[in-house]
């Protein structure tokens, strides 16, 4: 689909696109393709796809995989959806909101799409994370969304998103995208993540909430030292334990502390209580 097309058809239907709605659509045909690239699409794949808008994606993933499940909140875009894509499996509804009460298991699925920009983070943490989080993640949104969720320790960009995601997913790579590729062209620049799913959990399903709850504790205030912060939800003395056995400096920061760390320390915080109570 060019960019004349797009403007083509939402003219004729005097559809309006709203920023409310993170409504920037890639029309850059070798921008669609990379990103199908990047996916690795066979025929026996199944693909999830949020915020199809016009279907120039649509229609790619339709050409390259076996299974499109499409979710659109603008019911004037799944109007015409609908005509152009008849066969195609699409649902009219808020994604973040389907997310959270559909609880569908995804693991057999990959996750292919131009986010919304507006609620990609949400979006990705409500996904991605757990045990029902499908295969592969290939998403388009805000450069500094993506360098989030690729960052690595002590990067600027480091933070509860990147831990949240990365406890379930590793990054693999990521592209820039020009933003004249998109309609109407964004104010932000964006770009394309790849994320795969790890072959292993890196932590037990019951050790999550805590995890996420140490996470959102040590970054709360980043300028803090997070044996302070924690001290919040956990008994100094045991906090002071668990960073000596692990070998973390009492007056570290947050964005000091690994992946790897961040998931031992839950463990050992954990193990702790444990104790306690038997």
């Amino acid at each position: 689909m060019k960019l004349s097309d797009m403007r083509e058809i939402l003219a004729k239907r005097d559809i309006q696109l709203t920023k409310s709605l993170g409504q920037n659509f890639l029309h850059d045909e070798n921008q669609l393709r990379k990103i199908v690239e990047a996916a690795g699409l066979t025929k026996s794949d199944k693909i999830l796809e949020i915020g199809p808008g016009l279907g120039p994606l649509t229609e790619l993933l339709l050409e390259n995989a076996g299974e499109v499940l499409a979710i659109e909140k603008d019911a004037r875009l799944v109007e015409f959806l609908r005509e152009r894509f008849t066969q195609s499996n699409l649902i009219h509804a808020d994604a973040l909101k389907f997310l959270q009460t559909e609880k569908r298991d995804w693991r057999d699925w990959k996750l292919v799409a131009n986010l919304p920009y507006s609620v990609a983070s949400p979006i990705l943490v409500e996904l991605a994370c757990g045990a029902r989080a499908p295969k592969k993640i290939v998403v388009t949104l805000q450069l500094e969304v993506a360098r989030r969720l690729m960052a690595r320790t002590d990067d600027d960009d480091y933070g509860i998103l990147t831990l949240l995601v990365q406890l379930d997913f590793a990054p693999r790579t990521f592209f820039k995208i020009p933003p004249g590729s998109f309609f109407p062209e964004p104010d932000v620049d964006s770009a394309c993540v790849v994320l795969d799913r790890r072959g292993q959990p890196l932590l037990p399903e019951n050790l999550r909430a805590n995890f996420v709850k140490i996470v959102k504790r040590a970054f709360s205030q980043r300028r803090k030292m997070m044996l302070k912060l924690l001290k919040a939800d956990w008994q100094l003395e045991k906090l002071q334990n668990a960073f000596a056995e692990l070998k973390i400096s009492p007056q570290e920061r947050a964005e000091k502390l690994s992946l790897e760390q961040f998931v031992a320390l839950t463990e050992k915080l954990l193990s702790e209580a444990k104790k306690d109570l038997s």
